[in-house]
């Protein structure tokens, strides 16, 4: 098990702050209904979230329709700090929760591990995520330092859609 290379060019890295406090930017991140409200693509329908144990080892199975396609995602948790930090283990799946290739992007790595961190601020939180692939050969770990723009697209317009949420919360 080769793990995350850890090197600047092999991370993908983005923060954000919320116009609210750290401990609802942490129910978003952590609460099933409220994480199927708001996490995906731009553009994406209400995620569908399966399976949720918020726990080292536990599993979050999901899913989205994106341009008329069900996608489905698993996290593996490995570390759960009460709204300050999680990390878990990323990848795409089956609707039974078997890894999967990424299925617009067949070379993008099989697995990523991403850390997301919350800073209080007062009454506002700076978001830090953090994504690394893991267990990458080299031309995976290519595909993904070459699509660092496209990813930090992808996450802006769900940053959006979850100061959009928190709005609303």
């Amino acid at each position: 098990m080769n793990e995350a290379v850890h090197d600047r060019e092999n991370v993908f890295e983005i923060t954000r702050e919320f116009d609210a406090p750290r401990e609802l930017v942490w129910k978003a991140w952590t609460e099933p209904a409220r994480l199927a409200e708001w996490m995906g693509p731009k553009g994406s329908a209400k995620g569908r979230v399966l399976t949720h144990e918020l726990r080292p080892g536990g599993v979050l199975h999901s899913s989205y329709v994106f341009n008329g396609h069900e996608m489905w995602g698993k996290y593996v948790y490995r570390e759960v700090v009460p709204i300050s930090r999680l990390v878990w283990v990323q990848s795409f799946s089956d609707e039974h929760g078997g890894l999967a290739r990424h299925p617009m992007a067949p070379a993008w790595p099989l697995e990523m591990l991403t850390t997301v961190l919350l800073d209080e601020l007062g009454r506002r939180t700076r978001l830090t995520l953090r994504w690394e692939p893991i267990n990458a050969t080299e031309d995976e770990r290519k595909i993904f330092r070459d699509a660092k723009p496209s990813m930090h697209g992808g996450w802006t317009g769900s940053f959006d859609a979850l100061a959009e949420h928190l709005t609303k919360a």
